[in-house]
This record gives C-alpha cells, sequence and structure tokens, in this order.
C-alpha cells in the first residue's frame, strides 16, 4: 500500500513519548507515492488550518519513502501567449518528519546501516587557494611572509566580502521591516 496509518493510545504508547499515553502517537508511512497536485489546492487550504481553538499536540512520526509530487501552477495567465509555468516536481528519497511532545516537527534523514554517507561541503574559498602561495607567521631572512602579488588579491576578495556582508546586512534589515509590518512588537 502506499500510506498505512497506526495510531497507539494508552500505557503501550509511552515508549514513544509520555505524552503519547494520553494523546496517542500517530505513526505514518507514505510509500512510491505519485501526485498531480495544482497550486491552488495547496492555497486554498489555509482557511480549513485555522481555528480558534489550539489543537492538542499530537506526537507523530511521518516517513516518506520513495514518493514524487509534481505542483502545477492552475493560476490565471498574465500573458495570454505565454506557454505558462513549468511543473515543478519534489522527489523524496526517504525522510522522516518528527512530531515531539514540544509540538515542534523535525525534519531528519534515516539513521542506520541503509543511509548513505553525506557528503562534507567544500569551501569555496579553499577551491580558489593558489596552493604555491603561503603567509607565514615568521618571514625568514630575505623573504616576505606575505607576497607582493597577493595583497591586490586579498584586497580584492575583502572588497568582495564587505560588499556580499552589505548585502546580507541590507536583505536582513527588509526582512525585519517586513515581518515589523505584521507584527509591531516583534523583536530579533
Amino acid at each position: 500500500p502506499e500510506v498505512c496509518l497506526r495510531l497507539e493510545v494508552g500505557p503501550d504508547a509511552a515508549v514513544h513519548s509520555p505524552l503519547a499515553v494520553q494523546n496517542g502517537f500517530l505513526h505514518m508511512l507514505v510509500h512510491s507515492y505519485t501526485a498531480e497536485l495544482f497550486m491552488s489546492s495547496l492555497t486554498n487550504l489555509g482557511p480549513f488550518l485555522e481555528d480558534e481553538i489550539i489543537p492538542e499536540v499530537i506526537p507523530m512520526e511521518i516517513e516518506v519513502v520513495d514518493a514524487k509530487i509534481t505542483l502545477k501552477d492552475d493560476s490565471p495567465r498574465i500573458y495570454p501567449t505565454s506557454p505558462g509555468p513549468v511543473p515543478i516536481t519534489l522527489a523524496v528519497d526517504h525522510v522522516i518528519v518528527k512530531r515531539r511532545d514540544d509540538g515542534v516537527f523535525y525534519l531528519t534523514a534515516p539513521q542506520g546501516e541503509g543511509s548513505r554517507e553525506q557528503e562534507k561541503p567544500v569551501s569555496v574559498l579553499q577551491e580558489q587557494k593558489a596552493p604555491a602561495q603561503y603567509v607565514s607567521a615568521a618571514p625568514a631572512a630575505g623573504t616576505r611572509g606575505l607576497q607582493l602579488k597577493e595583497v591586490p588579491e586579498l584586497q580584492r576578495e575583502l572588497q568582495t566580502m564587505k560588499i556580499a556582508l552589505a548585502e546580507a546586512n541590507m536583505d536582513k534589515a527588509r526582512l525585519l521591516q517586513e515581518i515589523r509590518k505584521y507584527n509591531p512588537l516583534f523583536q530579533l
């Protein structure tokens, strides 16, 4: 089957969490699921999810294995001659979504023998370094620790980093301003 649900309630559910004894524990497995959804169906879910009562936290684990969901934009076209937006396909190999007693959803990858080893990201700056150039802590007699040809390169790199930092700070300020439009008391 593509979807399996199991709900445990009572003393046996204590193995999952202390709150599961009272509220229950929901385990859901979605396997080899393929679907095509319209974007309007997702955007119209908002009113159904709003409620005046704060719901009880139900600890749960949702495991998605080998799923493929295609999202199609069905909104009216702005330009009638345009071919329309390209559908977005979300392919999930294996993901686990856990909701713990605190009500927070945690997105994790499976752990164990079958899980793939994750690659470590390589820093861009490490790839661009010239192998023979270095900065020595104590320069030897007759040599300078910092080569003269490195200075302009380092100054360019510093300038690039300063510009990137300024842009990031401007984005941060813009986002904070946008958040404060909706919540004037928001503090970072």
